[in-house]
């Protein structure tokens, strides 16, 4: 299978052109052929979407814009299995949790469609200010133009519709470069929107490396918004090169999850299971830190370690799999190093830390320092921390001394001091007997500090992808 950039509706896969090979994750089988794509792609997908927006998009009716959304949802019902095969194969993901980011997708896809009816704006009571007689003041949002949307290989579905189908129901047109590793999800995406009826040009796919295409689309002219998902280092970049481009950046994360003795021990340590481990721990929320009151530690270490071992690793295809692969060989021998260096400074491997090329056992790590990789940056990988504290005020300490702060997760029965502590996290989402993994598609997402800027959800995303205008009329006076 060779694919290549589809622009204007037409896949640029030429024998010509440079080549990479995507690789299933699990067993090194190629996947497909990369036709890769160069700057002068990019500006050509650009200039089309551009023109696309003005000729069409902008003044497209929001019953329209809805109707198309919808129907890329109904295909995306249709073609569960389809994509959620895909996504086992290129990411490595395994194909029970694929499922679940298929059906995420969908509801991606209606909420858009709902929400694109609803882009209201407000009459301003312009009398309020002093010789504002007379006066009527009408705010309302208007779509930006071209928005360069950029993602990662874990969720290579979801988190492109996050950024995607928010831009569509706005009004926007959308350059799409996913990431090199994950593209075969992407270039189906496009296939579903043409039979959805999204007029050629209003989604651009470019099929490249974030050198050659990524900075590219950064830095035209032409793009108005960057919305980004990925690693903190390509987010600082980003930034810097975007000049007065709106940028939304989803960075790292380190997420801590403080568990206060009175929790329900039994569901919280197999929520939490899920949380450190789902997709080989992949995600960029998932449960990292694990503060445990010292009252119920050793007990809930012993349960953590036994739920843990009974995970079952091994082929994604299959449905009992529990842990599949990491995305490639490099990021499993970084992830074990990083391990190896936490236990040479004194770290406890409670279970797991061994590698066999891609696959990585669940690795949970005690006696740790807030100094080590594993637990001071963004691990990404199946590696957790279980650390003792002893008040809630240590423990809102503990989760606050990092430089992430995207989402947490508190465990107590106790409602007042639950919400001390969330008011007190320095945090962009929190939840209360939830693990910090956990996500909805309608609420504001986001962090603060260097978690990145700006929100998700669909929301708030189609918000962050219009423009505020205002429209004042003065009256004659009788």
């Amino acid at each position: 299978m060779r694919i290549g950039s589809t622009i204007q509706g037409i896949e640029r896969a030429e024998e010509k052109r440079e080549t990479m090979e995507v690789q299933n994750p699990y067993n090194q089988k190629k996947i497909a052929e990369l036709a890769l794509a160069g700057p002068q792609d990019v500006n050509d997908a650009v200039q089309n979407s551009y023109e696309i927006f003005h000729s069409r998009m902008k003044g497209m009716p929001a019953h329209e814009r809805a109707e198309i959304l919808r129907r890329a949802a109904d295909a995306l019902h249709q073609k569960q299995e389809e994509f959620a095969a895909v996504i086992m194969q290129e990411a490595g993901k395994p194909i029970r949790h694929s499922r679940e980011e298929i059906k995420r997708s969908i509801q991606v896809l209606r909420f858009s469609s709902e929400l694109s009816k609803h882009r209201t704006g407000e009459v301003l009571p312009m009398d309020a200010a002093i010789g504002g007689e007379n006066r009527v003041g009408l705010v309302k949002r208007e779509p930006l133009g071209v928005v360069g949307a950029i993602t990662p290989f874990n969720f290579p579905l979801n988190l492109a519709l996050h950024k995607i189908a928010p831009a569509l129901a706005a009004g926007n047109t959308v350059v799409f470069k996913p990431a090199e590793k994950t593209p075969v999800s992407a270039h189906k995406l496009v296939t579903l929107f043409q039979e959805a009826g999204l007029p050629d040009g209003a989604l651009n796919v470019i099929i490249g490396t974030g050198k050659e295409t990524g900075e590219a689309l950064v830095a035209h002219e032409l793009v108005q918004k960057i919305t980004f998902t990925g690693s903190l280092p390509v987010g600082r970049a980003i930034r810097k090169a975007a000049g007065f481009k709106k940028v939304t950046l989803e960075l790292g994360s380190n997420s801590p999850n403080i568990i206060f003795a009175d929790a329900e021990l039994e569901t919280t340590v197999s929520s939490l299971v899920k949380g450190a481990f789902a997709f080989s721990g992949q995600v960029c929320i998932s449960a990292q830190r694990i503060y445990v009151q010292q009252e119920i530690y050793e007990s809930f270490l012993e349960a953590y370690v036994q739920q843990t071992e009974n995970l079952t690793l091994g082929n994604p295809g299959e449905e009992s799999t529990d842990i599949g692969p990491m995305i490639n060989e490099e990021e499993a021998e970084r992830a074990k190093h990083w391990i190896d260096d936490a236990k040479a400074k004194g770290a406890v491997i409670q279970t797991g830390g061994e590698r066999n090329g891609t696959m990585l056992t669940p690795t949970i790590m005690s006696n740790v320092q807030s100094n080590m990789k594993i637990i001071a940056d963004e691990v990404f990988a199946p590696i957790v921390s279980v650390i003792p504290f002893e008040t809630e005020k240590e423990a809102v300490e503990f989760a606050n001394d990092s430089i992430y702060g995207l989402q947490a997760g508190v465990f107590t029965k106790d409602i007042d001091r639950a919400m001390r502590v969330a008011n007190q996290l320095e945090i962009g989402g929190v939840w209360i007997n939830e693990i910090s993994t956990y996500r909805q598609d309608n609420h504001p997402y986001g962090g603060v500090k260097q978690s990145g800027i700006g929100r998700e959800g669909v929301k708030y995303a189609i918000e962050d992808m219009t423009e505020i205008k205002f429209i004042g009329i003065k009256m004659e006076d009788k």
